[in-house]
C-alpha cells in the first residue's frame, strides 16, 4: 500500500521510525536469535557476544524501510540501494534482447553495487506491465566486475510503460549471495518504486536506459532504491561532479 506524501506542505512533517523486517527475512534473524539465547543458556558469552552481533546483522540486512517515490512521467526511479560503479554502452543481454525486448542496439547501462551492509529488497524502476522476468543460473563471482553482467546467477526483468517505452534492469548475485527471490510475476501491472525482489547477501543490480537518456547519476555516487532519480526519459544532459 503505497502513501502519498507531499514534501511541500506547510508545517507538515514526519517521524522517523525503525524499518520492518522482510518476511523473507524473519526465519533467518529467528534461528539467528535462538542460537544466541541457547548460546546464553550454556553460559557461553564471548559466542552469545558473537552471536548478538550476528542476528543484529541479519534483522538489519532484511531492513525493508518505507520510501517515497518521486512521481513523473519522465522519470526512472533507482531499483536498489548502493554505489553506483560503472556507467557503460552496452549490448542489451541476449536474455530481454530482441523485438520483444530491448531491441539490439546499444544502450547505457548503469550499474549499482549493493554492499552486505546495504538495503537488499529491490524496486521497479518505472510503472508499467513485466513483460519478462527470466531467470539464468551462473557463477558467483564478484558482483562489482564487468563479467559479472553475464556470468554470474542473475534475473531480468522488462517493463512496458503506458506509453511503449520499455525498461529493463537486472538482479545479479554476486560472491556471497546464494538466492535472488522474485516477488511478481508476468504480465504484472506495477507502479514506480514497487518491491519487485530481493538478493540475499550481497549484489548488484543493473538498468539499462532506453535511446536518448542520459544518467542523472555519476560514478561514485549512492542511491537509495525507490527514491534516487537514475535518469529522465530523453534527457540527454551529460552531468559533471567533483568528489568532496
Amino acid at each position: 500500500m503505497s502513501n502519498s506524501i507531499s514534501s511541500n506542505r506547510p508545517g507538515g512533517g514526519i517521524k522517523w521510525r525503525w524499518p520492518s523486517i522482510h518476511p523473507e527475512g524473519r526465519k533467518f534473524a529467528l534461528i539467528a536469535g535462538i542460537v544466541t539465547l541457547c548460546f546464553w543458556l550454556l553460559g557461553w558469552e564471548i559466542a552469545g557476544w558473537l552471536m548478538a552481533g550476528v542476528t543484529a546483522w541479519v534483522c538489519a540486512f532484511f531492513r525493508d524501510p518505507v520510501r517515497v517515490t518521486p512521481t513523473g512521467a519522465d522519470l526512472i526511479i533507482a531499483p536498489a540501494d548502493g554505489l553506483v560503479t560503472q556507467i557503460a554502452e552496452v549490448a542489451p543481454p541476449p536474455e530481454i534482447a530482441g523485438a520483444d525486448g530491448l531491441g539490439n542496439a546499444p544502450m547505457l547501462r548503469v550499474s549499482i553495487f549493493m554492499s552486505v551492509f546495504d538495503v537488499h529488497i529491490n524496486r521497479t524502476p518505472v510503472a508499467g506491465t513485466l513483460r519478462k522476468l527470466a531467470y539464468i543460473p551462473g557463477k558467483f563471482v564478484n558482483a562489482d566486475l564487468d563479467k559479472a553482467s553475464e556470468e554470474n546467477e542473475r534475473q531480468h526483468f522488462v517493463v512496458e510503460r503506458a506509453d511503449g517505452v520499455r525498461i529493463g534492469f537486472t538482479q545479479i548475485a554476486g560472491l556471497v549471495a546464494r538466492r535472488i527471490l522474485p516477488f511478481v510475476s508476468m504480465g504484472n501491472e506495477l507502479s514506480t518504486g514497487q518491491r519487485v525482489g530481493l538478493i540475499r547477501f550481497g549484489s548488484r543490480v543493473d538498468v539499462y536506459l532506453p535511446a536518448g537518456t542520459t544518467p542523472q547519476v555519476l560514478l561514485g555516487q549512492r542511491t537509495l532504491a525507490g527514491e534516487t532519480v537514475v535518469a529522465r526519459i530523453g534527457t540527454a544532459e551529460i552531468l559533471d561532479g567533483v568528489g568532496q
